[in-house]
C-alpha cells in the first residue's frame, strides 16, 4: 500500500468511476484498475461493489475511506512541515460541541489571519472520543474536558469553564440532587464528560439521577430545558449565546461540579508546528498577551 494507490482509492470512491478518476489524476484508467485490484488483494477484500456503468464503495470500502483520507491529510501536513517548519499544511483539530460553539470562533478567525496557509479540519465529539483520536494519530490535538490522564498526551489550560445547571423558569429551585430525583436530563451521548459530571453530582447523595434524553446538539438540549422537559449541565460560556436569557433558570452547584477546565491535548511525540501555533495562540487569547515563540 502507498499513497498513490490511496490518492486513487479516493479519487474512484469520491467520483463512483475509474474514468473520472483518471481524468482528474491525468493517468489511464487501465492503471488506476491494476493498482485498485493490488490493494484489494493487499488488503484482502472488496472496497468496491462493482456495477455495470459506476463503482459503489462497498461496507468495508467506506470504512476505509475515512482512513485513507486521515493517511492523506497528515502525509500532507508531514510535507509541508518537513519544508518549511511552519505552521501549515492540513491540520486536523478536534472540540467539544460546547467549546466549538463558545470558543472557537475568535480562535480560529486568529488562526487564519496569523496562518493563512494552515487548513484547519474540525471535528466535534465527547471528550473520551476526542481523546481516544489523538492517541490514535487521526487527530493531531483536540479540546476537551480536563483533567487527562493518559501517559502519551502532552495537554495545557486552554480555557476556564463555569457550568450551570438550568431549568425552565418555572421549576423549584433546586439546591441539592434530591431536589431533582427523577428529573429528566437532557446530555449528548454517554462519552460526554459534562454528562457525567452531572450523573456522578446525583449518584454521590445516593440519588439515582431521571433518565438521560439523549440530543445531538446544545441548539436542541436548550430548547427541550426551556420548553419545561427536563434540566442540563452546560457551559455558562454557552448559555450565554442564547437571546433571551429569561426562558432559563440558573441552580447553585458545588465548585467540584460547576468549575471546569477545558485544555487543549496533542501526542507527546507529535509537537507539530500547527500544534504549537494553535498553543500559543490560545495563551494569547486567554491571556490577552503577544503569543509565546519558545517551546513546548
Amino acid at each position: 500500500m502507498d499513497l498513490t494507490q490511496l490518492k486513487m482509492f479516493c479519487a474512484v470512491a469520491e467520483t463512483g468511476s475509474v474514468i473520472r478518476a483518471a481524468t482528474q489524476l491525468h493517468r489511464v484508467p487501465s492503471n488506476l484498475t491494476t493498482r485498485l485490484r493490488q490493494l484489494e488483494q493487499e488488503m484482502g477484500c472488496d472496497l468496491f461493489i462493482r456495477e455495470k456503468q459506476r463503482l459503489r464503495l462497498s461496507p468495508l470500502g467506506h470504512n476505509f475511506l475515512n482512513y485513507a483520507r486521515r493517511i492523506l491529510a497528515l502525509s500532507e501536513e508531514a510535507l509541508s512541515m518537513a519544508h518549511s517548519g511552519e505552521p501549515g499544511g492540513q491540520f486536523a483539530l478536534g472540540a467539544m460541541e460546547s467549546t466549538a460553539a463558545a470558543r472557537l470562533p475568535d480562535l480560529l478567525a486568529a488562526c487564519h489571519q496569523r496562518y493563512p496557509t494552515m487548513v484547519i479540519s474540525l471535528i466535534t465529539d465527547t471528550s473520551r472520543e476526542l481523546i481516544q483520536r489523538v492517541r490514535q494519530g487521526s487527530l493531531a490535538a483536540a479540546l476537551v474536558d480536563g483533567p487527562v490522564l493518559a501517559e502519551e498526551l502532552n495537554s495545557c489550560i486552554a480555557f476556564q469553564e463555569q457550568m450551570v445547571l438550568i431549568s425552565s423558569p418555572e421549576r423549584p429551585s433546586i439546591a441539592q440532587p434530591a431536589d431533582a430525583e427523577g428529573y429528566t436530563l437532557f446530555a449528548f451521548r454517554s462519552g460526554c464528560s459534562y454528562r457525567l459530571r452531572l450523573e456522578n453530582w446525583f449518584r454521590s447523595s445516593g440519588v439515582e439521577p431521571g433518565p438521560v434524553r439523549e440530543i445531538q446538539s446544545y441548539h436542541t438540549l436548550l430548547a427541550c430545558v426551556a420548553g419545561g422537559a427536563g434540566l442540563a449541565l452546560l457551559p455558562e460560556s454557552v448559555l450565554a449565546l442564547m437571546p433571551t436569557q429569561a426562558r432559563f433558570k440558573r441552580h447553585a452547584l458545588p465548585d467540584d461540579v460547576s468549575e471546569a477546565t477545558t485544555r487543549l491535548i496533542w501526542r507527546r511525540d507529535a509537537f507539530t508546528p500547527n500544534v504549537e501555533a494553535l498553543k500559543y495562540l490560545i495563551i494569547a487569547q486567554r491571556d490577552n498577551e503577544p503569543a509565546s515563540e519558545t517551546g513546548p
